[in-house]
């Protein structure tokens, strides 16, 4: 009997796709779903054929270095690769996959509840009710933005960005958005192409930042960006906390230049959110765009699929590296 491959398992997943693990593979998991110091993945790596990692650890090209060569897949159980170095991974002979269009609709709607939460003011009145210090109502109380009718602008009119796009459309907003390449027709469905940020950014009552972070994307939205954004605009951030640069954002949501944020990534996860927290025209979530029980299945069937592939020697569907 050909003994099955080991692999080792980044964080705790959901109980079908561990017992998949369990039947087809031979997993090392993470029972206690803790998040593994590099030295404790390395060790863990020792003898194993694969990992399958969330985009909580980090395969930085000092990392991918150090991997056995016995390593001949990173799995990732996320759409998003800007925590593993595909160079470094090349080098080495690693294929990398990722997990594409399932979690699409999941996070277009982390994205309606953010723009929403933001634009209604959903964290001051949140906190009101649970500290019981509503006492009346009137005319001036708790008065927020509108956005039916609005403009929608999308940065990354990827997959995920073209569904928000359409989620959009049902509150009646008019799409603009900057792609690296223009859509079809088929695909734009009306939208107002921008051929550059800045071309963009003055057409938004809301922004939608739906692109993935790359070298030539950290900090896209800068100081002299937000300048170009309508007085009183919103900004939601369903893609990589990296796009933006959090203090410029704090800095223009403190002025009201940006009326209110509603974000649910951060540049340095689980602790840099903590300069949002204390102002409070922002809405916050912790990363959980994808956390719905048929996404979260969904993208671990998927990782699955590919490393079946790599062991049956065919190619993986959703090669990255």
């Amino acid at each position: 009997m050909n003994k099955k491959p080991v692999i080792v398992v980044g964080r705790k997943l959901p109980e079908s796709i561990e017992a998949r693990l369990t039947r087809d593979y031979e997993p090392r998991f993470n029972a206690d779903d803790k998040l593994y110091s590099t030295d404790e993945l390395l060790a863990l790596c020792e003898g194993a054929d694969a990992v399958l990692p969330c985009h909580s650890e980090h395969f930085t090209a000092d990392v991918i270095a150090k991997l056995p060569d016995s390593i001949k897949a990173i799995a990732n159980f996320s759409v998003g690769v800007d925590h593993v170095d595909l160079e470094a991974a090349k080098a080495r002979g690693i294929i990398v996959t990722n997990t594409p269009n399932v979690l699409n609709d999941a996070t277009a709607e982390i994205a309606m509840l953010l723009m929403l939460g933001a634009a209604r003011r959903a964290h001051e009145g949140e906190q009101i009710m649970r500290q019981g210090t509503w006492t009346s109502w009137s005319p001036a109380f708790m008065v927020g933005t509108q956005v039916t009718g609005k403009r929608f602008g999308v940065i990354g009119m990827g997959r995920v960005g073209q569904v928000a796009a359409d989620r959009a459309r049902g509150f009646g907003m008019e799409i603009h958005y900057y792609n690296r390449n223009r859509l079809t027709p088929d695909l734009e469905k009306s939208a107002i192409y921008h051929k550059t940020v800045e071309d963009l950014l003055p057409h938004c009552d809301v922004l939608s930042l739906h692109c993935p972070a790359t070298p030539e994307t950290v900090k896209l939205l800068n100081a002299k960006r937000i300048q170009l954004l309508p007085d009183g605009a919103i900004v939601v951030n369903t893609a990589r906390g990296a796009i933006i640069d959090e203090d410029a954002l704090a800095s223009a949501l403190k002025t009201g230049k940006v009326a209110a944020a509603g974000l649910d990534v951060y540049a340095e996860e689980p602790t840099a959110q903590s300069i949002f927290k204390d102002i409070p025209n922002t809405f916050l979530m912790p990363h959980i765009g994808s956390a719905t029980h048929d996404t979260r299945d969904a993208m671990g069937f998927r990782a699955l699929d590919n490393l079946d592939a790599v062991f049956a020697g065919k190619e993986p569907r959703d090669r990255v590296a």
